[in-house]
């Protein structure tokens, strides 16, 4: 089974078109699938496009009323793909965003990574690419930001979200962190702080270079670089991606 886990704040616009993609690219890849949506304290028309949807898609909803922000939203989902994986070994969670910044294209790429031997498929987006001034800027000063952290990271863009976990993966650090709160930090540094977590479980990471959709996206970033980078910073010195053996 592959949980496609996406968290999702003020969304109406976007969600459903990307669920129907979602939709489109799974019955070509010929896979069971499940959708996994966090509305995260939504004020617009998302529940009420997501309450269709849920019609005629696998989909779930988890709805929360209290704001909980990128990183708590993305650990709730996580935890309860894990918790519906029926067979971890062979069962994977993709995360991407609800924005349509995250083309679901790349699901095929991201599965067939996993199934041919990947614990963790990394999502990967060049320097290079072009995008809002904002996300450019935090793109561009993000290895500066972490430092060591970055230059010791098993894939070039530790900060993409866009990502693929074998099931057993993830369980393997929830039940290490023994309950407590996996992720400290919030938005591009929250998907560093989790690659930081896993890799540690993982025989083999790989990447997968992407190309984020901007043109799509009915609504300005929510991006700030300087917010970003002093999240990044929280991250300089931790001791993640040095060789550890799996066990």
């Amino acid at each position: 089974m592959i949980y496609v886990c996406i968290p999702v704040h003020d969304e109406a616009r976007t969600v459903g078109v990307l669920l129907w993609k979602i939709r489109k690219v799974m019955r070509e890849l010929a896979r069971d699938y499940e959708i996994l949506v966090l509305d995260d304290a939504s004020a617009d028309e998302t529940a009420a496009t997501l309450a269709r949807y849920r019609r005629v898609l696998p989909l779930s909803v988890i709805r929360s009323d209290q704001r909980l922000g990128y990183a708590r939203s993305l650990e709730r989902l996580l935890r309860e793909a894990t918790k519906r994986a029926a067979y971890p070994k062979r069962d994977v969670a993709i995360t991407l965003q609800g924005d349509f910044t995250d083309d679901p294209a790349h699901l095929a790429t991201l599965v067939k990574t996993i199934e041919g031997g990947a614990d963790v498929v990394a999502g990967c987006v060049a320097h290079t690419v072009p995008g809002p001034r904002p996300v450019w800027w935090a793109r561009r000063l993000a290895p500066w930001a972490l430092g060591g952290v970055h230059r010791r990271a098993p894939v070039s863009d530790p900060t993409s979200g866009y990502r693929a976990y074998r099931a057993i993966v993830l369980k393997k650090v929830l039940r290490e962190e023994g309950g407590a709160p996996l992720l400290t930090t919030e938005g591009w540094a929250a998907n560093v702080e989790l690659l930081g977590l896993i890799a540690p479980h993982a025989r083999r990471i790989e990447e997968a270079p992407l190309e984020p959709r901007y043109d799509l996206r009915e609504r300005p970033t929510r991006v700030r670089a300087l917010p970003v980078l002093r999240e990044l910073f929280r991250l300089r010195g931790r001791p993640w991606f040095t060789p550890t053996p799996v066990v």
